[in-house]
């Protein structure tokens, strides 16, 4: 039997319904079994619309996260170098009145600005990562950080052509007749999308994946696509090129929902079949099979990865695949259309949580991409950091750059983390963090629409707190008696709810949230209907890009130089890790094994390497040493590994040491993925 509050954590056995934390699509249904207080088994909740009991082997398996023996139990205090990891236990007490005294002093001294936050969504519950952590820091001051690591540029270039994160409702996308997955791993990234596209499939649909890797979706796929990295526009604007001259496009539709659609004619003659083969290494007749495909079968329904907008040119890339669905008309057909991200749908009050009106001055911005810059280069200098939900020191790019920045003595760090990251090796003060398990929040899908809540389901582990209480506890150590600080996680979910302008969640109270555990937005098709583009419609030509400077029409750019060294490195995520987390549980390295390097079979011959040998892979930013995996799934001259791992002696396992912080051409994205290296042969083969 499920038991619902009063409250889970007094009941000590029961199945407790709750929600999967993780910073991912699904964001799943979850039941919680419970013995004695303690969390026994993990299961998929089948009574969730959409993810419907079935969840992946990182949440199975999160209790082993949850009690493994190295988390943290209480705060420390740095006893050795920086990044040496020996710390000394301390009170909370302390821990506190250390890091705000530090702050008082860095502000007295150099100003509030010269503290900087940096987190992101290693938790996604929305009360931890965007609520008493940002109310604390705009009344501090701080610096602010522009969260662009992972979807920024995506989410720009999508929103000027459809006006937000909008996209297809995924339980429709069982109706759909072609799918096509474009740079997204969804098996070990969206698996619930897979399950959507297998019911798809089962009903005639073909499944389509185009990528630079052919990892397991492309394994799973009716037909597998490889292009070149960072080509992906130029490969849409081909099927536009088709599309039009071929007349298979929906003229009624164009005109009616769209803006440009002359102008874009016109403009994509130039992206001849030829042309367009010779830049993205896609055959020319398969690009005229993939646009006549995509012409002729409705509905056709898109589903866009965050792999390509991880490029120089990623915005506009995004922006261009978006456009495809308007030239057919898949937008008027259930299961047509597109998804990037869905999250506008549930988009809370974020004035209301954040409370930016508690920042009484301008203060500076800092993007988290060039994190390293800002902490050696940055004038006025940043002289404390505060880290929390994220691990920087291994996701961050030009990550050898960053840790040379945590490496400063002058730098005061704090960290709040469940384990002793490679960043809280580099912290002078590290605090324990609560699991999503021990704590109230809300969370909101970016794919589905549906808003769920958590109820804490176990005490505390250990004298771990939330970020919650530690942002309280540290307002009222900064001597900040603002209301806003003494908000119960209750009353914040209620501020949050409460949005007037998202009619998605019209009548949404907390009331019927706790009851229900999980809400559907009121969603409606996009079509007929009005865009929140300037002119309302799909804007193929966007006149606000072009008041930007940027080309209104879609365009192909080619990837700024990264230099003349041979290979475009792909350092993607991988099945068992998500990001950094899990990259220290032994159960998920035993089952990656290894980091490997997917090269081309003809690259790694003229190398003189084989599956198995050991590989040295560099360039100016730093090196790896990684595992071949020799074959046919990546095109010559592109190289691609697998997930963040852990430090660990003797490894070179940091691949972002190899990655540029450039910034991309839309929202400050990251550029992961425009990267250049070498690689040799270094050693003897992997046993």
């Amino acid at each position: 039997m499920i038991i619902l509050p009063s409250s889970y954590i007094d009941q000590k056995s029961g199945v407790f319904p709750s929600v999967c934390s993780l910073d991912c699509p699904d964001q799943c249904g979850l039941l919680i079994h419970k013995e004695a207080g303690k969390i026994v088994k993990i299961e998929g909740d089948p009574a969730h619309p959409v993810t419907q009991g079935a969840i992946c082997g990182k949440v199975r398996h999160m209790a082993e996260r949850i009690y493994d023996p190295k988390r943290l139990r209480t705060p420390l205090k740095r006893a050795g170098a920086k990044g040496e990891g020996r710390f000394a236990p301390i009170s909370w007490e302390e821990a506190v009145d250390t890091i705000t005294s530090r702050w008082k002093r860095i502000i007295a001294e150099e100003g509030s600005e010269a503290i900087l936050p940096y987190s992101f969504y290693g938790n996604m519950g929305r009360i931890g990562t965007e609520g008493m952590d940002r109310r604390f820091f705009h009344r501090l001051g701080a610096s602010r950080l522009l969260y662009t690591i992972c979807e920024a540029a995506g989410t720009e270039g999508y929103r000027y052509t459809m006006g937000g994160s909008y996209g297809t409702d995924p339980e429709d996308t069982v109706q759909a007749k072609l799918i096509v997955m474009w740079g997204i791993n969804a098996v070990s990234t969206n698996m619930h999308q897979v399950a959507l596209a297998e019911k798809a499939r089962k009903n005639g649909a073909q499944i389509v994946v185009i990528d630079v890797h052919k990892n397991r979706t492309g394994r799973w796929a009716d037909w597998f696509i490889p292009i070149r990295p960072g080509t992906d526009a130029a490969l849409a604007l081909g099927i536009m090129h088709i599309l039009f001259a071929e007349g298979m496009t929906d003229e009624d539709f164009l005109r009616e929902y769209t803006v440009g659609h002359e102008e874009l004619r016109r403009h994509v003659r130039q992206y001849e079949p030829a042309v367009v083969s010779s830049i993205t290494s896609v055959p020319v007749d398969d690009i005229y099979r993939l646009a006549r495909m995509y012409g002729q079968t409705t509905p056709s329904f898109i589903r866009i990865g965050n792999g390509p907008q991880h490029h120089d040119n990623g915005g506009m890339c995004i922006r261009t695949i978006a456009c495809l669905p308007a030239l057919t008309g898949q937008w008027l057909h259930k299961g047509g259309g597109a998804i990037k991200g869905n999250g506008a749908y549930l988009n809370h009050n974020v004035t209301a949580l954040q409370r930016p009106d508690l920042l009484k001055k301008k203060t500076r911005h800092v993007n988290m991409n060039r994190l390293g810059d800002a902490l050696l280069e940055l004038t006025p200098p940043v002289r404390s950091l505060y880290v929390y939900n994220s691990n920087p020191a291994v996701v961050a790019p030009n990550a050898g750059k960053v840790r040379q920045g945590l490496a400063r003595e002058d730098l005061f760090t704090v960290v709040h983390d469940l384990f002793l990251t490679e960043t809280a090796a580099y912290a002078d003060i590290v605090l324990p963090a609560t699991s999503s398990f021990e704590n109230t929040d809300f969370y909101r899908s970016y794919w589905h629409h549906y808003i769920q809540i958590q109820q804490p389901v176990i005490e505390p582990y250990a004298e771990s707190k939330s970020n919650v209480d530690v942002f309280r506890l540290l307002a009222a150590g900064m001597g900040f008696d603002d209301a806003a600080f003494r908000d119960s996680e209750e009353e914040m979910i209620r501020q949050a709810l409460d949005n007037p302008h998202n009619p998605y969640l019209d009548g949404l109270t907390y009331d019927e949230l706790a009851e229900k555990q999980f809400v559907k937005a009121k969603v409606q098709p996009l079509f007929p209907g009005k865009l929140r583009t300037p002119s309302g419609k799909i804007e193929l030509y966007s006149k606000a890009m072009e008041l930007k400077g940027l080309p209104p029409l879609p365009t192909y750019t080619p990837l700024v130089n990264d230099g003349d060294l041979p290979f475009l490195f792909i350092p993607g995520p991988n099945h068992s890790f998500l990001n950094s987390t899990f990259a220290h549980n032994d159960r998920h390295i035993a089952m990656e094994k290894t980091l490997k390097l997917h090269m081309n079979a003809a690259d790694a011959a003229g190398l003189g390497i084989a599956s198995g040998d050991k590989v040295r892979v560099w360039n100016g930013r730093g090196e790896c040493e990684l595992t071949a995996a020799v074959g046919e799934d990546v095109l010559p001259g592109v190289v691609v590994s697998q997930g963040l791992w852990a430090d660990a002696p003797g490894a070179k396992n940091l691949v972002n040491a190899l990655t540029p912080d450039r910034i991309a051409d839309m929202g400050g994205g990251a550029v992961f993925f425009s990267g250049r290296v070498q690689l040799e042969k270094a050693g003897e083969a992997a046993e």
